[in-house]
């Protein structure tokens, strides 16, 4: 059993793989956290608990005037506002008297052997245990409900709350976050994966010093700003050594993760829904459910932990007849012919892709009611059938006769102002009456807290799926929220909207990803703004970026590596001239960065050489033999992109340390350079390796201690390019055991 009360000592220990977690009823009730890190040993962490003093600290009523304790220097587990601690809370609450200041203490538990379904709401599945807390205001009958569900095999704990009103009247809540760790020590970094629209994910490590790191989100979704995955780290930690601990929300809506140092040196991380913009009524007898966060441990550094996340969320994360299935080669229509085209051009396009091996045509943009620019049509989900003659199901026919699987993109999400679901349903949109309207690409936003909203799309939306053999749908999201205010909820529950609108489209996805559970849904938002761990419960993989440059998406992929699967990434062979950069590169170096991730292509292969459509088949044919390797290897960052940017190299290699794939992009060449040496990752010591680029040539035979111990060192660049060095060459080893 992973979970253990010692009812003498009043701890409770959870234990994993690698790690421990444990925390105390204290005297008072007060459930104080102990310990989340290396294993114990059977033993208790109690002796750390300093109640101290401190003035203007003050203690709980139930203390008296007893001046050596206060919650204002103790670590908990749940922390609230009002109740003498001043740090970063998980929950504010106001009363129906006006009070602010419930206190939490223990009033029972229970251990489950399976882990409760949060209604609504994604989450982990799998066999584990399941830890139940139940505190009580030592005042009212308000609960809360703490859940800790230990995925041990990974070293994780999902964390979440339920608030649950008994105090026989109204209540708002003002806060309701997810989690809380509290750790008696300083000297860690925070690392944060900041972004914009085509260059998301980001990587930055900030000391954490005395005050507050927050990071969040307030534009209705997770975004393309900041991600709802953080990590913290000791100040030496690296790749391969030191203390690391992960925080990915399972939510895709407003979010906040904020890092604090306290007066006492502590550390304390918490992680929910932003409380900007939220409040919720709740009735008596009523209970809110906070989304879950996954927090994982690592003792051997942060790329452990990155692996940890990464089969965690493959295996008991995504979800459905996709989630470990492989993934068909597309070709997605979109930079071969944005509006233009017909079901004739697409058909072509689908005749030339499949004599390269490509596995699926998608159809992007434009396909739906009087849709010829995107200043129109979005919510009339009809087909046009002057674009698609005869409708989707002879487009699925003639698409299938060739050997290839069909799929479709939707906005759900979003209206045109300049079109027939508007001009019927004005008030259908998020709006707030007698003030203007903001716009994002000439779009309005759906209330998707709205049943009615949700019926109709969905509707639509079946009926064309229904319509034909898809084998997938994108699901996009090209804007962010304003003017968030419903006709549907009276005044004093707006502040519910944000969070009734994320639980919307959930519930739409749930339905219909259960009525064609053989499609696989691709989540996309304006490319990676909506890329995290609540919508890979619904997407087996999102789109990672609207920029598909090569050298631009090395960082955006070597970011999103640190929290996400690559199984996850969307990633395509694009045009060269790029269209965001308009950076030139080799259709091999496309090549070699596409498939690490989803693979596929976004381009028109009418403009493709001979040679270059070559090189199409090879890779697909690449792809195919290397796919269980790059999807379910364990996957190694071998270069540090935040301390350098001339080489990118990373490898996957596989669990038994059979074989591995190295791969290395020149970003940058220098005068006088030294390529550097690589140490490979995953190995077999003993065992000798054949070393071999993707076009059959062999470099030699190692053994795995001399690659892993003594290094590799990356090939120069103009080996590739023999007439001189170049920026952007790339190579891809792969690595076979031969004894």
């Amino acid at each position: 059993m992973p979970i253990f009360f010692d009812e003498n000592k009043k701890t409770f220990t959870l234990e994993t793989a690698h790690a421990a977690y444990q925390m105390m009823v204290d005297r008072d009730g007060f459930l104080l956290h102990l310990h989340f890190g290396d294993k114990l040993g059977g033993g208790s962490c109690a002796g750390l608990i300093d109640a101290g003093y401190m003035d203007f600290s003050p203690a709980p009523d139930i203390e008296g005037t007893n001046r050596t304790y206060t919650l204002d220097l103790l670590p908990q587990e749940y922390p609230v506002f009002g109740a003498g601690d001043y740090r970063s809370h998980c929950m504010a609450v106001t009363l129906a008297d006006g009070a602010r200041n419930p206190e939490l203490i223990y009033a029972s538990h229970r251990i489950l052997d399976e882990k409760p379904v949060l209604e609504g709401l994604p989450g982990l599945h799998g066999a584990c245990e399941t830890l139940e807390i139940t505190l009580r205001d030592r005042w009212t009958d308000l609960e809360v409900v703490l859940l800790y569900s230990v995925f041990a095999e990974y070293d994780a704990i999902a964390r979440s709350a339920r608030i649950v009103n008994r105090t026989g009247a109204p209540i708002r809540l003002n806060a309701a976050l997810s989690a809380c760790l509290d750790v008696p020590e300083s000297g860690f970094d925070l690392i944060h994966f900041w972004g914009r629209h085509v260059m998301e994910r980001q990587v930055e490590r900030t000391p954490i010093t005395h005050g507050k790191i927050s990071v969040d989100s307030v534009r209705g979704t997770s975004s393309h700003q900041h991600n709802p995955f953080v990590i913290l780290c000791d100040h030496m930690a690296t790749e391969d050594a030191g203390r690391c601990w992960g925080f990915s929300l399972l939510y895709s809506g407003n979010f906040v993760a904020c890092a604090e140092e306290d007066q006492s040196c502590s550390c304390r991380v918490t992680m929910g829904i932003n409380p900007t913009g939220f409040e919720w009524r709740l009735e008596n007898g009523e209970s809110f459910q906070t989304p879950e966060a996954a927090l994982v441990y690592s003792g051997e550094g942060i790329g452990a932990l990155s692996r940890r996340y990464h089969k965690l969320y493959r295996r008991n994360l995504c979800r459905g007849e996709w989630a470990l299935k492989q993934r068909p080669v597309l070709i997605n229509n979109w930079e071969a012919t944005y509006f233009d085209f017909d079901d004739d051009k697409l058909v072509k396009i689908a005749e030339q892709a499949s004599e390269l091996g490509v596995e699926m045509l998608v159809v992007d943009d434009g396909w739906f009611g009087n849709r010829f620019d995107d200043n129109r049509a979005l919510g009339d989900w009809i087909v046009n059938t002057e674009k698609v003659r005869g409708g989707m199901g002879k487009l699925c026919e003639r698409i299938n006769a060739l050997g290839m699987k069909l799929g479709l993109w939707f906005e759900p999400e979003m209206i045109s102002e300049d079109s027939e679901l508007y001009r019927a349903h004005p008030d259908w949109c998020l709006h707030a009456p007698g003030r203007g309207t903001s716009r994002g690409r000439n779009q309005l936003v759906l209330d998707m807290s709205r049943k009615d909203v949700r019926d109709c799309i969905h509707d639509m939306m079946y009926t064309v799926l229904s319509s034909a053999n898809f084998a997938y749908v994108k699901w996009d999201m090209n804007r962010h929220l304003t003017d968030v205010w419903s006709a549907e909820l009276p005044a004093d529950r707006q502040g519910e909207l944000y969070h009734r609108f994320v639980l919307g489209v959930y519930e739409l996805l749930e339905r219909l990803e259960g009525e064609f559970p053989q499609i696989l849904f691709e989540g996309c938002s304006g490319g990676g703004g909506r890329f995290d761990a609540g919508m890979l419960y619904y997407h087996p993989q999102i789109w990672c970026s609207d920029d598909t440059d090569p050298i631009e998406r090395l960082e955006i992929q070597y970011g999103t590596s640190f929290g996400y699967p690559i199984s996850t990434v969307g990633a395509h062979v694009s045009a060269s001239p790029n269209h965001q950069t308009g950076r030139v590169t080799s259709f091999h170096t496309r090549g070699v960065v596409a498939m690490s991730g989803t693979f596929g292509y976004e381009l028109d292969l009418r403009k493709l050489s001979e040679d270059e459509k070559e090189q199409v088949k090879a890779q697909v044919k690449q792809y195919h033999k290397q796919y269980s390797l790059i999807n379910d290897g364990d996957y190694y960052r071998l270069l540090d992109l935040t301390a350098q940017k001339d080489i990118s190299a990373w490898e996957f290699a596989a669990e038994d340390g059979s074989r591995a794939l190295l791969n290395i992009v020149y970003m940058h060449v220098r005068g006088n350079f030294q390529p550097p040496v690589l140490h490979l990752r995953g190995l077999t010591p003993d065992a000798s390796y054949r070393l071999t680029e993707d076009n059959g040539r062999e470099i030699g035979v190692w053994t795995g201690a001399a690659l892993m111990n003594a290094g590799f060192r990356v090939p120069r660049s103009n080996a590739c390019y023999p007439a001189g060095a170049t920026d952007y060459a790339a190579f891809q080893i792969e690595l076979e055991r031969i004894g």
